[in-house]
């Protein structure tokens, strides 16, 4: 009988052949290179299903875009509350919907020539963290359906009311204004929730206007047949005083301030599921941002 010979080296060789074909898939994905921040959000700006043009504030607001992320923190306001929970879950690549530096286009110039505390704060933790904010307001909403809406009237329960010619329109079962706010206070975690007209008066078509909308969009729902205007916040010489005046005037109108945050809050969560479908790498959550108003008892 004949007995195959080798030699030690083609052993060796063998065997680490077959040591190689065992390890799993999962183990080389962990091992290639993470994406960069810029490389995330690249793949948004090819997702989103606009073209990315024009001036917009969906821009990087602090860090370094080349940055490798170790994980993804979608909120609707990049709170200093915010970043400390994403830096402390290995979260460093931020999206947020609002800004960051407290102005629409979180111009910082004013609050480095003041030394601004506040500002210093957040503005150094970033840097101590390595984190990385960009922000997502303008094309989420230019999004269709509107990204911010979708998530929005999920939450709310709304689907099935909506108008599909315009969808910031619902017909709702009727009910009373007193409930609707309720309704809405509960399923939106809306702490300090306002509301104008008579708490007995009999709604059934809403208008929804998530967010810090101008007047104009506010008085032009007005204006239509929607009883009941629901929205994230106003100053109150407009909208407010507007629907006070047509309260006055015995005419069928009302007005639900629910806050910014939880009136746009569900939106980015909706925004965090989309994303999971394009970045497989790394983890992707949404870290909802605390209502900062609070009621007395």
């Amino acid at each position: 009988m004949n007995v195959l010979k080798t030699s030690p080296s083609s052993t060796l060789l063998a065997i680490a052949v077959l040591a190689a074909s065992l390890v799993p898939n999962s183990v080389a994905l962990r091992a290639a290179p993470a994406p960069t921040a810029k490389d995330i959000i690249a793949r948004i700006q090819q997702h989103v299903g606009i073209p990315w043009q024009g001036e917009t504030v969906d821009t990087f607001k602090a860090g370094d875009p080349n940055t490798p992320v170790t994980g993804v923190a979608v909120t609707m306001m990049a709170t200093l509350d915010v970043l400390q929970r994403a830096a402390a879950a290995n979260q460093n690549l931020i999206i947020t919907h609002e800004p960051t530096f407290f102005d629409h286009l979180d111009r910082t110039e004013g609050l480095d020539s003041e030394k601004d505390p506040v500002y210093a704060a957040k503005r150094d933790f970033i840097k101590a963290h390595g984190l990385v904010v960009w922000r997502f307001h303008d094309y989420w909403h230019r999004r269709r359906p509107d990204g911010i809406l979708t998530g929005m009237v999920k939450a709310l329960g709304w689907q099935p009311y909506q108008s599909a010619d315009a969808p910031m329109r619902f017909a709702l079962p009727p009910t009373t204004l007193n409930a609707l706010a309720g309704d809405i206070r509960r399923r939106l975690h809306a702490a300090a929730m306002r509301v104008v007209g008579p708490p007995d008066m009999q709604v059934t078509r809403i208008g929804f206007i998530p967010g810090a909308a101008p007047y104009d969009m506010h008085r032009r729902m007005l204006q239509s047949d929607a009883q009941v205007l629901v929205i994230g916040e106003a100053r109150e010489w407009e909208t407010v005083e507007y629907v006070a005046d047509a309260v006055s005037a015995r005419q069928d109108k009302a007005l639900i301030i629910i806050g910014h945050i939880p009136s746009e809050q569900a939106g980015m969560d909706e925004c965090a599921e989309w994303l999971r479908g394009f970045v497989p790498e790394v983890p992707v959550a949404f870290v909802p941002a605390a209502d900062p108003f609070w009621a007395p008892k």
